[in-house]
Order: structure tokens, then C-alpha cells, then sequence
């Protein structure tokens, strides 16, 4: 009797136990279930099924690509473009000449900030690859890869300009004929530049220089108010007689033009919105 009850306190005190203990996370192996361990499957078999997981583990993480030691990323356009494989094809397989048709700036990469490395001439031919990336284009200068602006290269050899206008170099007291002046107190070079383009294109008769902002304020730049072909041949007029007339930059139609990247002709630029921002409707000189 004495054993009899001895054999059910034990079983009520496993009872109790496992009535109030919190779940335990147990390992099994994966291909392992009570019905195989009770069918007496060796631990050597359950070893080769599989390895051991936790019940209690994210098992999405089994299905997912993992490279061990190595986070995949993708390659930027400009790291593509620039891998040394890449860089050797392309110039090995480079086979088309085109013209420059201005001066152009050699770049080491497309990058923004890429390095220069010398000046191309205009009217010289140049092999090109056929690669272009963040506005410039890849060519083949003494078997290297160089990189120069978009829109310079032509099939055709530039014919030299009749310089109607820029035949030769305005005079620091050219004559302005039609009555029209800038105020005391701009620069010197923004009189000079008022005097010789109002001598070559009398027809303009608006100049602004003073205004309350930035280079305007401080009377070195001048908006010539003139559209069309005619603010072209003015733009040009300011830009071959730069030196003369202490010119730093121009602006028009949405181009600019600068005395530090000369060599890179006409730049576009981005959109500021209206006629007057985007410099359509003027050419705008800045002087040193």
C-alpha cells in the first residue's frame, strides 16, 4: 500500500510540474519526429537527415540568399564603366575617328570630379569609342582612355567661321553710335564691353547693369537685352574678344561660356524656369 502510494505522489508531482513550467524550446533533429524515435531510427541515421534547429528559429532565414562573408552589392553605372576589363575593350575596339569642333578639356573618368589630364585642339581628329556617361564622351588619346564634354565631336570637319563681327578686336574706346550708355560706377570692363558690342550692334539700345543682387550689385555684369540668332552672334562677339574686354563668363540661351573652361566651348545648363532665368531673351556678361 505504502508503495502503491508512493508511485502516485511521484506521478502527481510530474503532473503539477509539467501543468505549470513555461515552454522550453528543444532541438530535434530536422527530419527527426516521435513517431521515427519510436521506431527505434539509430542516432548515426537522424545524424545523416540533417542538421539540428531550434523549434523556436526563423526558418525564412533558410531560405535566403547568403553569401558567407561577402555583402553583394551592385555596381554603379560609373564603376561599370570604369573597371579595367571594360576601359580595355573599349579602347581596343575603338575603330570610328570623329572632328573635335572646339578645344576640349581631357578627363581621366565621366565622374564630376575627374581629374584633367591636358587639352585636345579643335579641328582635330579623334578615335572614339562609343561610350558616353554623365554628359561626356570617351576617346582614345596616345592609347589611353580620355574623356571630353558631349556635342563636340563632329563626322564632319568644322568649317571655319566667317568672323563678321569678331573679324577684329574691338577697341577699349570703340564708339557707341546710337545714344546709349551704362552708369558711373560699373567697372572699367563693363564700359568696355557696353562700347564695343553697342559699336558692332548698334541696334541694341538696352543694357542692364545695377540691380540689387549679387554681381550686378557690384557693377561687374551686364544683361545685353537681344534673342534670337542675333543674341548668338552677340554671345560670340563678347566670347572670341574675351581677353580684350576682361570678360570672366557669358550666358545665353541656357549655355554658358567661361574663360577657366574655354576649351569646353558651350556648357548647357539646367532649367531655371522662365525665358529671362534660363537667359533666353539676353546675353549676360560677367568681367573680372
Amino acid at each position: 500500500m505504502a508503495g502503491t502510494l508512493a508511485v502516485l505522489a511521484t506521478a502527481s508531482a510530474v503532473g503539477v510540474g509539467i501543468a505549470s513550467s513555461e515552454p522550453v524550446a528543444t532541438e530535434v533533429p530536422v527530419a527527426a519526429s516521435v513517431t521515427q524515435l519510436s521506431a527505434g531510427i539509430s542516432a548515426a541515421e537522424l545524424a545523416e537527415r540533417g542538421s539540428v534547429v531550434s523549434r523556436t528559429s526563423d526558418r525564412s532565414l533558410a531560405t535566403a540568399p547568403v553569401r558567407q562573408g561577402v555583402r553583394l552589392e551592385k555596381k554603379s553605372a560609373l564603376e561599370k564603366m570604369m573597371a579595367t576589363q571594360a576601359v580595355k575593350d573599349a579602347v581596343a575596339g575603338a575603330d570610328t575617328k570623329l572632328w573635335t569642333t572646339t578645344e576640349l578639356n581631357l578627363w581621366a573618368s565621366p565622374a564630376g570630379k575627374a581629374k584633367k589630364l591636358g587639352l585636345l585642339d579643335a579641328e582635330q581628329k579623334v578615335l572614339v569609342t562609343g561610350r558616353s556617361l554623365y554628359g561626356r564622351d570617351e576617346v582614345v588619346v596616345k592609347g589611353a582612355s580620355r574623356w571630353v564634354s558631349a556635342g563636340y565631336l563632329s563626322d564632319e570637319k568644322p568649317v571655319e567661321e566667317t568672323e563678321e563681327a569678331t573679324s577684329s578686336a574691338p577697341e577699349a574706346d570703340a564708339t557707341c553710335s546710337n545714344g546709349t550708355s551704362v552708369p558711373s560706377g560699373v567697372s572699367p570692363n563693363i564700359v568696355k564691353v557696353h562700347s564695343a558690342v553697342c559699336a558692332a550692334f548698334p541696334e541694341i539700345t538696352t543694357y542692364g547693369t545695377f540691380r540689387g543682387d549679387g554681381e550686378h550689385a557690384q557693377g561687374i555684369a551686364v544683361d545685353i537685352m537681344v534673342s534670337g540668332a542675333r543674341g548668338w552672334e552677340v554671345a560670340e562677339f563678347v566670347r572670341a574678344n574675351a581677353g580684350s574686354l576682361g570678360v570672366s563668363y557669358a550666358i545665353y540661351s541656357q549655355s554658358i561660356w567661361s574663360v577657366e573652361r574655354s576649351g569646353e566651348g558651350w556648357r548647357g545648363m539646367s532649367d531655371r524656369g522662365s525665358t529671362t532665368a534660363n537667359h533666353y531673351d539676353h546675353v549676360h556678361v560677367t568681367t573680372y
